[in-house]
C-alpha cells in the first residue's frame, strides 16, 4: 500500500465517470482498494463482479470509512446532501472531489460543510459518453482528456497536488481555472450542444406533417449529432438549472447566429450563406 498513491478509494456513484477512474487507477497501480457507494444494489454488484471496485456499502459513513480520497460522482444537486451524510465518517486528513460539470454552485454548496482537518477540491473529468452504469466504465476513458481543477482560496495545495496527480494517472491533462471561468467555458463546449440536441430531437420527434414519426428515417448524420440527447435527464435538469446564467448567456449567443441563419435562408442570400457556412468549417477544421 505504501507504493500507491491512493491506498484507499471510495467511490460515491459507481457509473461512467466513477468506474472509469476507479479502472484507470487499477490499470495504473495508483489505488489499493476501491470502495462503491450507491444506492442501486443490482448496479454496485455488476461493478463488484466486473472488478470496477473491490467491496461495496449502501451506507456512505461506513463506505468512506479509513478512505483517504472520496471521489463524488453523483449529479450536482445531491452533492452537498452526499457530503453531509459521508462527511461524520471520514478520517482527519480525507480529501474529497468531485467530477460534477458546474463548479460554482458545487463549491458554493459544499465548501461551508467542510471541516478542519477534511479538504474539498472541486473538479471536472472532461470526458463522457452517453452511457451509464457500472457497465458503461471503462479505463481509458480519460486517457488525453482533459480535467479541469478549479482551487478555491480554502483548497489546501497539498489536497490539490495529491487530486492532480490522481487525474493525471488516469490519462488526463489536468488544467486549473476559477470557478466562473469553468462554468463559463463548459456552458459553451458542453452544456449549450446538450440542449441544442434535446431540443432538436424534442423539435423532429414532434413533427406531425406526417402520420409516422419522421425520426424512424434517422441516419448517421441525425444520429451522430443527436447522441448525446441519450445522456441521463436527471444529470441534465441538475446542470441546466446549477449553471443557468452561463447556460442562457451562450443560447442567447447561440439563438443571434440561428436567426441569422434563418434570416440568410429566408432572403435566399446566397453569399451570406456561404459565408455563415465557410467560416463556421474554418473554426471547426481549427480544433482537429
Amino acid at each position: 500500500m505504501a507504493d500507491v498513491l491512493i491506498p484507499r478509494l471510495a467511490i460515491i456513484g459507481v457509473g461512467l465517470i466513477g468506474g472509469s477512474l476507479s479502472l484507470a487507477l487499477k490499470e495504473a497501480g495508483a489505488v489499493g482498494e476501491v470502495v462503491g457507494c450507491g444506492r442501486g444494489k443490482p448496479n454496485l454488484e455488476k461493478a463488484l463482479e466486473l472488478g470496477v471496485i473491490d467491496w461495496y456499502s449502501r451506507d456512505p459513513l461506513n463506505a468512506v470509512r479509513d478512505a483517504d480520497v472520496v471521489f463524488l460522482a453523483t449529479p450536482v444537486k445531491t452533492l452537498a446532501t452526499v457530503t453531509k451524510e459521508l462527511l461524520p465518517g471520514c478520517k482527519s486528513g480525507a480529501i474529497i472531489t468531485d467530477g460534477g460539470s458546474v463548479k460554482g454552485a458545487v463549491a458554493e454548496m459544499i465548501e461551508p460543510l467542510i471541516p478542519e482537518g477534511i479538504h474539498f477540491v472541486p473538479g471536472h473529468p472532461i470526458a463522457g459518453t452517453e452511457k451509464s452504469g457500472a457497465e458503461a466504465a471503462f479505463p481509458t476513458l480519460y486517457r488525453g482528456k482533459r480535467c479541469i481543477l478549479t482551487p478555491t482560496e480554502n483548497t489546501d495545495p497539498e489536497a490539490l497536488a495529491l487530486v492532480e496527480k490522481m487525474w493525471e494517472l488516469a490519462g488526463s491533462e489536468v488544467v486549473k481555472m476559477s470557478l466562473e471561468k469553468h462554468d463559463r467555458v463548459l456552458a459553451s463546449i458542453s452544456h449549450l450542444p446538450h440542449m441544442v440536441a434535446y431540443s432538436l430531437v424534442n423539435a423532429v420527434g414532434s413533427y406531425d406533417h406526417y402520420e409516422e414519426n419522421i425520426l424512424e428515417y434517422s441516419a448517421g448524420g441525425f444520429r451522430d449529432f443527436t447522441r448525446i440527447a441519450s445522456s441521463d435527464p436527471t444529470m441534465w435538469r441538475d446542470i441546466a438549472e446549477t449553471n443557468r446564467d452561463g447556460l442562457l448567456e451562450m443560447m442567447e449567443q447561440f439563438e443571434t447566429y440561428f436567426a441569422e441563419l434563418k434570416a440568410d435562408i429566408a432572403e435566399g442570400n446566397s453569399e451570406k450563406l456561404f459565408e455563415f457556412f465557410n467560416r463556421s468549417k474554418q473554426l471547426r477544421d481549427a480544433i482537429l
